[in-house]
Formats: C-alpha cells, sequence, structure tokens
C-alpha cells in the first residue's frame, strides 16, 4: 500500500523526519488508539520492535533561513507499508483530519492519494531510493558504499526487515549493485540520542539514487513495499521501482 500525501505550510525544520514520524504517529492514533497502543507500546514501555513501513519527504519550492525550510509551494509525504491493517489506520487517521501541529509547526493536509504498487516479476530490479538507504556496522557505525562489509550488513538489516515483517528473512542472498547513488548527510534530532550524548543532532550518512538489487522475487516485492535498511520508520529506505 502506497500513499502520496500532500500538505500546505509556511515552515519545516531541516531536521523534518522527527516532525513526519510524529504526523504518522498522530494519524494511527486518530484512526484506532487500540491499534496505536498495540503498535508503540509494549506493557507500558516504548515498543522497540521496527515497523513496518517507510516513508519520504519532498519539499517543492522553498527558501533556506536558520534552521527552517521557508516553503513557498507544498510538501508531499510518501508512505509505504505492506501490512493492511497498518495502511488502512494510516489513511483514515489521514483523510479525516484536516491540520496536524508539531511544536510551532503546523501542516494543513491537502489532499491523500493512493499509488500504484508495482509487482516485481524478475529476479533483478532497478530501484530510486528517494530517502536516504542507511547501512550501519555491528557497532553502529554508518557504512559507506565502499566499505568492506556493505554488502553483508546489507543482506543483514534486508533479512532482519523481512523476517520481522513475515516470519522468515531472505530466501536468497541479494546481490547489490550501485548504478547512481549519491551520498548524502542527514541531520536528526531524536530525544532518544539527545539524552545519551548530550548532543542536539546526529548526523547519518545514507544514499539516494538508483541500484539494482538481484535476489529472489517475493523477497525483492517486499523490500519494494517495506523499504531498505535501517530506520525505516524514521524516514530512510523508501524506494520506487524504475520502469
Amino acid at each position: 500500500m502506497r500513499m502520496k500525501v500532500e500538505f500546505k505550510t509556511d515552515k519545516l525544520p531541516i531536521a523534518y523526519n522527527t516532525l513526519f514520524m510524529s504526523v504518522i504517529k498522530e494519524a494511527i492514533k486518530k484512526s484506532s488508539e487500540e491499534y496505536y497502543n498495540s503498535l508503540y507500546f509494549y506493557e507500558d514501555k516504548n515498543n522497540k520492535k521496527t515497523k513496518n513501513f517507510t516513508f519520504s519527504v519532498y519539499v517543492k519550492g522553498y527558501d533556506i533561513e536558520n534552521e527552517n525550510f521557508i516553503v513557498k509551494d507544498k510538501v508531499i509525504l510518501n508512505i509505504s507499508t505492506p501490512d493492511v491493517e497498518l495502511g488502512i489506520n494510516l489513511y483514515n487517521g489521514l483523510i479525516n483530519y484536516p491540520k496536524f501541529i508539531y511544536k510551532d509547526y503546523e501542516l494543513k493536509r491537502i489532499r491523500v492519494d493512493l499509488g500504484k504498487e508495482m509487482n516485481i516479476d524478475s529476479e533483478e530490479a532497478i530501484f530510486n531510493a528517494l530517502s536516504p538507504i542507511c547501512i550501519k556496522s555491528k557497532n553502529g557505525k554508518f557504512l559507506n558504499i565502499e566499505d568492506s562489509e556493505y554488502i553483508k550488513e546489507f543482506n543483514y538489516i534486508s533479512n532482519e526487515v523481512l523476517k520481522n515483517y513475515r516470519g522468515y528473512g531472505l530466501k536468497k542472498e541479494l546481490n547489490f549493485e550501485n548504478i547512481k547513488l549519491n551520498k548524502v548527510v542527514v541531520k536528526e534530532g531524536l530525544r532518544e540520542f539527545r539524552n545519551v550524548t548530550g548532543k542536539p543532532y546526529q548526523y547519518i550518512n545514507g544514499y539516494k539514487g538508483k541500484f539494482k538489487l538481484t535476489g529472489d522475487i517475493e523477497d525483492l516485492n517486499d523490500l519494494y513495499k517495506l523499504g531498505i535498511g535501517f530506520k525505516r520508520a524514521q524516514g530512510f529506505g523508501y524506494i520506487d521501482l524504475m520502469g
């Protein structure tokens, strides 16, 4: 299930991922508080289990002023999930509530469109990463494509993402090929990171652009819907199928 959400707003923080995480959580909560609690809490504590969705953000027409985008046109939020229950709750929450407020930012929801989900019928597919693909080593270091362990850790997190969603991991090892990926550094302000490090922002290496994956057809289809890599529910790893 893929959806495209259009917002109007005067400004957005440059580190906007946390804002849109809040919008998504609020939409789910407004649709069904029971479902929201089952997704985000476990035994009255934050549920750190991986969430089966990913998103990307596109800001059209802007200036940069201090720590904000001054938005001249619109903001588009793209969301993808293979989980129908999650998708329906998210869609209903977005449709039924026209305004979302986060700190001193206000977003007016203009429209919500359901996107066409394509089907992969070959063992290789070319994708375009619209939000950065984030791959980490075992000790938490953000990896570059050139790093020797990149492919190994790419397969590791893909296996974990699939296992979390469907109960079993990769059916076949993935082969990853860079076609035209560009390195980006994302500025992210998460409370948990601030509490641990005392630093206001975390800087995350990732890659946006075109790449090819070769693997099992079912694996490729599920990863296309779930997203790729770490931190998917925080606005990383949203991919579109090319052609």
